[in-house]
């Protein structure tokens, strides 16, 4: 790992690479990344990179921060939570020119070997409902390893939309995020008479490229574009109110495409994350029951919220069919 260091007013502060006065190794011939690398950009220093998500947040991450970025190359992404995610590749048609063959992506498990085995020079953490001793846990393993670790700002990650925002999220899985979108949607329409659009967190479980921008208004649409049943859960009794509900893997093609057909575009978050759009309306957190300060990054929610809302039993349940 180097060590960046600028001299100023007779100390050594940390500063970014343009800024370097001295570099100093602690491991002179070890091979990392920053060495192997220095000099590739204009003399730029070109950080490694692994990306630890749950094929959601780990690729919006990516698409806003690292993809056309110099400074860094995305060696690989780790999957945690969802099952079978480990034996994909990210492939070069979403990678973009930079990444001609695509982004590996392994199991979570193997993160401390990938540091060393792929000369890694951080550690992104990117996904959410994860206890802090688990967060830090991995951290460890990734500094352990001679990584620094990092967490992207919500801010650096959240795109700018033309028209008005509601996000809804939560501080914790669970507290009812999906009926509260609805009833969102609902007042929107009825009380604004404005059109809204749903663009829902990313569920993208089959081919990616395929996947990049879902648009669903209807049954059939579920059923062509091969959704899971937990897809399907969240988006039909949407599309049962004559609602728009967007998904994918490309959140910036999405959010042009909802914008075409919407005055109000209402977020639907997923587990306890952050949106991906910077609202311009509102949104709100819901609360629940349980230990939601103890996992990341529900507080953060809670922080950032303009309301917050108290999960309901009667209000949050789930509609059911009337049986025969």
């Amino acid at each position: 790992m180097l060590y960046l260091f600028a001299l100023r007013t007779g100390c050594l502060a940390t500063v970014p690479a343009p800024l370097i006065l001295v570099l100093a190794s602690k491991d002179e011939g070890a091979g990392k990344g920053w060495l192997q690398t220095l000099g590739e950009e204009k003399g730029q220093v070109v950080e490694r990179v692994i990306i630890t998500g749950a094929s959601g947040r780990d690729f919006h991450n990516f698409n806003v921060y690292f993809r056309d970025n110099p400074r860094y190359r995305v060696v690989a992404f780790t999957a945690a939570q969802i099952p079978l995610a480990s034996t994909r590749l990210f492939p070069p048609e979403l990678a973009g020119p930079m990444y001609p063959a695509g982004i590996p992506i392994y199991p979570e498990a193997r993160l401390a070997a990938l540091v060393e085995e792929l000369a890694v020079d951080l550690v992104v953490f990117s996904y959410s409902d994860i206890e802090y001793g688990d967060l830090m846990h991995q951290a460890s393993l990734a500094t352990a390893k001679g990584a620094d670790f990092m967490l992207l700002g919500a801010t650096y990650t959240m795109l700018r939309s033309q028209k008005p925002i509601v996000a809804v999220c939560a501080v914790r899985t669970g507290a009812g995020k999906s009926p509260t979108t609805r009833k969102v949607c609902a007042v929107v329409r009825e009380r604004l008479g404005c059109r809204v659009v749903v663009v829902r967190h990313p569920m993208p479980y089959g081919n990616l490229v395929d996947e990049r921008v879902q648009r669903f208004a209807s049954y059939r649409d579920c059923e062509t574009q091969h959704c899971t049943i937990e897809e399907r859960e969240e988006y039909e009794l949407l599309v049962d109110s004559g609602i728009v509900v967007y998904a994918g893997v490309d959140y910036g093609e999405i959010l042009q495409r909802a914008e075409g057909e919407a005055d109000v575009i209402v977020w639907d978050g997923g587990n306890n994350d952050t949106p991906f759009f910077a609202r311009m309306c509102t949104s709100c957190s819901l609360i629940r029951t349980g230990p939601a300060t103890s996992f990341a990054s529900g507080p953060a929610r809670q922080t950032c919220a303009w309301r917050i809302l108290p999960s309901s039993t009667k209000w949050t349940r789930r509609p059911r069919k009337a049986s025969r």
